[in-house]
C-alpha cells in the first residue's frame, strides 16, 4: 500500500455559533480586530462537529436552548453572547449548557476581544496532534495499538500522551509496565472542568522520558464526564506534540467528547467474519463523530480472510495490517511495553502512522 502524503495539522480556530445576522457581524469584527479567523455555524447541527476541538465558542443567545436541547457535551471556554437590551442573561440557561461567562455586547467587546486574541497566540504556539484507537470487538488489540503508538511517538522525541478512556479496559498501564509508577489517576480529575493548565498536567501524571499517561487506578469504575475529557484534550493540544487515546467500544459522552476532538481514529479488526460483523457496530456508532476513521487488520486470518475485504465490509479505508507477532504476546506478559526496542511489525506500522499524520519532532520535542 502506498504512503500516504503527509499533511500539516488543521488550524483549530475559534467558532461562533448563531443565526442572529447582527450578532454574527459584531462577532466577526470582534475576531478581525484581535486578528484571528473564526468559524462560523448556524445552529447546534452544523456546530456539532467543530464544537470540542474549537479553541473558544462564542454561543449566541439564540442558540442557547437549541444546543441544550441538542444536548452538545459542556466543554471548557464556551461564552454565551448577546447584546444589550435584547439579551436576557438567562444564568440559569447558561449554567445548564455549560457557560463560563456571559458577555453583553457593547460593554464586553474590549474582553472578548482579548479572549479571541489568546486563540491566537494559542495557535502561533503549535498543535499537537490528536488520535483514537478503538476495538472492532473485544481482544481486537486495540489498546497495545495505542501503547505502541505513544511508546514509538516519544522514541522519535515526540511529547506524547497516552490517554486511557475505558473504564472498564483492563488498564494502559498495565500495557506498559507502570502500573507502580506514582503520579495521579482519572479518579482525580473527573471533577475538571474550564481551562486546565497544561504544564501541571503534565507534571502531575506518570511519565517516563516524553511519555506522559492518564489511565485509571484499580478502585470501583467511576463515570468519566464529558467535561474533563474536553478539558483534559485542550490542555494536551496545548502542551503535547502527540496524544493517543484508547476508546471503549461501548461510547459514552466521555468517549464521544474524545472522538469528536481526534485527527484520526483507527478502528482495529482481527480477520475474522464475526469480528468484521461486530466491528461494523462500532463503525456505526463511531462514523457519526469522526470524519477521519480507518481501519487495521489484525491477523491471523483462519477463514483466509484478506485485509481488504475487511476494509470494503465496513466502508472504510484501509490504514494497515498486523501480522501475528507471539513475542509482543510474551514480553507484555512480562511488563515490558509494546515497541519499547523499535522492532517488529507492531513498531514498523506506528512508525508509518506516525509518518502518515505529519508527526515530526519538529512540533516541538525537547
Amino acid at each position: 500500500m502506498p504512503p500516504r502524503t503527509s499533511v500539516p495539522p488543521p488550524r483549530r480556530l475559534p467558532l461562533i455559533v448563531t443565526s442572529d445576522e447582527e450578532l454574527l457581524d459584531d462577532l466577526l469584527r470582534l475576531a478581525a480586530a484581535s486578528g484571528v479567523e473564526a468559524e462560523v455555524a448556524a445552529d447546534p447541527a452544523g456546530a456539532r462537529s467543530r464544537w470540542p476541538a474549537a479553541p473558544l465558542v462564542l454561543l449566541g443567545s439564540d442558540q442557547a436552548h437549541p444546543c441544550l436541547c441538542a444536548r452538545l457535551p459542556h466543554r471548557p471556554r464556551l461564552v454565551l453572547v448577546g447584546r444589550s437590551g435584547e439579551f436576557d442573561p438567562g444564568w440559569e440557561v447558561a449554567d445548564l449548557v455549560g457557560a463560563e461567562h456571559v458577555a453583553v455586547l457593547p460593554a464586553a467587546e474590549p474582553w472578548l476581544v482579548d479572549r479571541l486574541a489568546e486563540c491566537g497566540a494559542d495557535d502561533s504556539a503549535g498543535e499537537a496532534r490528536l488520535v483514537a484507537v478503538l476495538g472492532g470487538r473485544g481482544g481486537a488489540g486495540a489498546s497495545v495499538l495505542a501503547g505502541g503508538l505513544a511508546v514509538t511517538a516519544a522514541r522519535s522525541r515526540l511529547r506524547t500522551l497516552l490517554v486511557d478512556a475505558d473504564p472498564l479496559g483492563g488498564g494502559l498501564d498495565l500495557v506498559l509496565g507502570w502500573e507502580q509508577l506514582d503520579g495521579l489517576r482519572w479518579p482525580a480529575l473527573t471533577d475538571a472542568e474550564g481551562r486546565v493548565d497544561a504544564p501541571a498536567l503534565v507534571r502531575a501524571l506518570p511519565r517516563r522520558g516524553d511519555l506522559v499517561m492518564l489511565s485509571w487506578d484499580r478502585g470501583d469504575p467511576l463515570p468519566l464526564p464529558a467535561e474533563a475529557m474536553a478539558a483534559t484534550l485542550a490542555a494536551a493540544r496545548r502542551g503535547r506534540d502527540f496524544v493517543v487515546v484508547d476508546l471503549p467500544r461501548r461510547l459514552d459522552d466521555a468517549a464521544v467528547t474524545a472522538l469528536q476532538s481526534v485527527d484520526r481514529a483507527f478502528v482495529v479488526v482481527p480477520a475474522e467474519l464475526r469480528a468484521t460483523a461486530a466491528a461494523a457496530r462500532v463503525v456505526a456508532a463511531a462514523a457519526p463523530h469522526c470524519a477521519d476513521l480507518a481501519v487495521i487488520v489484525r491477523g491471523p486470518a483462519p477463514g483466509r480472510l484478506k485485509a481488504a475485504e475487511v476494509a470494503r465490509a465496513l466502508g472504510l479505508p484501509l490504514a494497515g495490517t498486523l501480522r501475528p507477532e507471539p513475542a509482543l504476546c510474551r514480553e507484555l506478559e512480562r511488563g515490558a511495553a509494546p515497541t519499547a526496542d523499535g522492532r517488529g511489525p507492531l513498531a514498523a506500522l506506528c512508525r508509518r502512522i506516525l509518518a502518515d499524520l505529519g508527526a515530526t519532532t519538529a512540533a516541538g520535542a525537547a
